[in-house]
């Protein structure tokens, strides 16, 4: 959970109310933002929030947690509205940038009153947004600058990484690109992201002077901002255009509730199809849409509210009003609070500004008993079936990745369910069938004793647009035996045994299989549908998984073969 820490003295000036210490009181009113005091240090006059709710990015800094409490304690209403002088400043985008860090946001704001506090708290906010909101930088990275220094326009370009040499921010001495890569702390940090590139983002004046080195480090000559800067450059690079613009707002309005005086920059991005806007003026604080169904805001909360009444609510929350008809009302979204994205959003925060404690509990009457999916009962006798024929039952990871399921098992790949983001290159997606975990597991386990006899009753994750995720999972049994003397025989005999038992009629019929020996192999079928396949595991397998021994398998459709004893029964 972010936690950042506040001077009491600076928020309760911005807040406007004096707590005289009482920690007590301020967390009762953090409540209303899903925060808490998480320690005080009264000799230095400090307070440490933690906040339980990870998507209001705008609440980690004094000046947005002040913003979001005083519409909760009555001392405003309504969403902030911000202002935005005439474009000040030019940026020009190199078109080489679009398969590096491609999209750049700038604002200017003059007239600022900078204090160490303020600095300390910025640099706060800073952090916790490249490390949460920018994905560790790798989406959105920051930077501050002391206009003043800055001859305009500005380049967003790219080097090569020993084609520059600049101080940087916390050092003494010029290093090169790739230099600061290697030595300088934040480059040991950061610079995987852009090490994987033969050219690096570079951010450059007029009179190519070095602002910074994105996303890594500022220069100590220009990046570095202190209190005797009172015009200051924001700016803010990244992989998501939509996501540098909402990080840009997130710090200017800081910025603007400190005093500043806020002008925008026209972003020139080259002539290519990537850049959908060859002109982009930021920042934009232009209010977003959204329209709130009275019906779904009772239907979510319980409450018996109108139109007008959650109308009354909404500014409360910090949320403006528009237009109000008996069955909607009209919402509109400032631009700092970037966690509204859909109408539940919306009844969230209906519902704070109501007061959880105002709402009466409601107990369900209908008795609720536990008890067991109809299926579970023919799942357990499908796995006592497997150990009871000699089958020791394996557990295995449902994540994999596509070298495992086809590359090693000699087939070409079918669709699998991938992750965004995997943090494992072993682990990349979801299994879509059995049979290569269980192989994995027979390789790392050559020092035991032989036969050795295995299987899994698990599920697998496929791809289905018509489910609501986009996936189903379904429940798959498979099984391997593996000695020197292991044939197609004996893994036919385990499946008739299983089958017989289980109470399903079954037959074998040829087919053809990339991960076992052609002529081998029949395809599993009952009730005219085939529901798996058995066969010789194919050599190129073998090989492929370091197994020296003859191994015979099946893997079956466990959910479609129960679908069909139930339709029988």
């Amino acid at each position: 959970m972010p936690t950042i820490d506040i001077d009491l003295a600076d928020f309760e000036k911005l807040l406007g109310i004096n707590y005289h210490g009482n920690m007590e009181k301020l967390d009762e009113d953090l409540a209303y933002v899903k925060s808490e005091v998480k320690a005080s240090n009264e000799k230095e006059g400090t307070v440490s929030i933690e906040f339980k709710d990870t998507n209001r990015p705008d609440l980690w800094g004094a000046e947005g947690l002040s913003r979001g409490l005083r519409c909760y304690l009555g001392l405003e209403k309504g969403p902030r509205q911000y202002s935005i002088g005439e474009s000040v400043l030019d940026v020009f985008v190199d078109a080489q940038l679009k398969t590096i860090r491609p999209f750049i946001g700038c604002s200017v704001v003059k007239n600022v009153q900078l204090t160490d506090t303020i600095i300390r708290g910025l640099m706060q906010m800073q952090d916790k947004l490249d490390r949460t909101f920018g994905r560790s930088r790798q989406k959105t990275s920051i930077g501050m600058y002391c206009l003043d220094l800055l001859t305009p326009p500005l380049s967003y370009n790219v080097a090569r990484p020993d084609a520059f040499s600049f101080v940087p921010l916390g050092f003494s001495e010029e290093m090169t690109l790739a230099g600061i890569l290697e030595q300088h702390p934040k480059g040991q940090e950061y610079g995987h992201i852009v090490k994987k590139h033969s050219n690096y983002p570079i951010l450059l004046d007029a009179e190519q002077k070095v602002l910074s080195f994105p996303p890594i480090i500022n220069s100590n000559d220009l990046g570095k901002v202190t209190e005797e800067a009172h015009n200051v450059l924001v700016e803010v690079t990244g992989t998501l255009q939509q996501t540098v613009l909402n990080t840009l707002n997130l710090v200017t309005t800081a910025l603007i509730d400190r005093g500043g005086k806020v002008y925008s920059a026209n972003i020139n991005y080259p002539e290519d199809p990537a850049y959908p806007n060859q002109k982009v003026v930021t920042p934009n604080f232009q209010n977003k849409h959204l329209t709130l169904n009275v019906e779904y805001t009772n239907k979510l909360t319980g409450l018996q509210l109108t139109s007008e009444r959650s109308a009354k609510l909404l500014p409360i929350a910090g949320l403006g009003v528009g237009e109000v008809t008996q069955e909607t009302v009209d919402v509109l979204v400032p631009c700092y609070r970037i966690d509204v994205m859909h109408q539940a959003d919306l009844v969230e925060d209906v519902a704070v500004a109501y007061g959880y404690n105002n709402i009466e509990p409601l107990w369900r009457d209908l008795p609720t008993t536990g008890a067991p999916r109809p299926e579970q009962q023919l799942i357990n006798i499908a796995r006592e079936l497997m150990v009871g024929a000699g089958y020791q039952e394996a557990l295995n990871y449902t994540l994999t990745n596509p070298e495992s399921l086809f590359t090693k098992m000699n087939r070409q790949p079918t669709p699998t369910v991938d992750l965004f983001n995997p943090k494992l290159v072993t682990m990349t997606c979801l299994r879509n069938w059995l049979l290569p975990g269980l192989l994995e597991f027979l390789s790392v386990n050559q020092s035991v004793e032989f036969p050795q006899k295995i299987f899994e009753l698990g599920k697998i994750t496929l791809s289905d647009e018509s489910c609501e995720t986009k996936t189903r999972d379904e429940e798959w049994v498979a099984a391997v035996t593996t000695h020197a003397n292991a044939g197609f025989s004996e893994i036919k005999a385990c499946l008739d045994a299983f089958f017989r038992n289980f109470g399903v009629n079954w037959q074998i019929k040829p087919t053809s299989h990339p991960s076992f020996i052609e002529g081998r192999t029949g395809a599993i079928i009952t009730d005219t549908i085939e529901v798996g396949v058995v066969g010789e595991v194919h050599p190129l397998v073998l090989e492929a998984w370091k197994l020296e021994n003859p191994t015979a398998a099946f893997e079956v459709n466990l959910q479609q073969v129960i679908e069909l004893k139930k339709n029988h029964n």
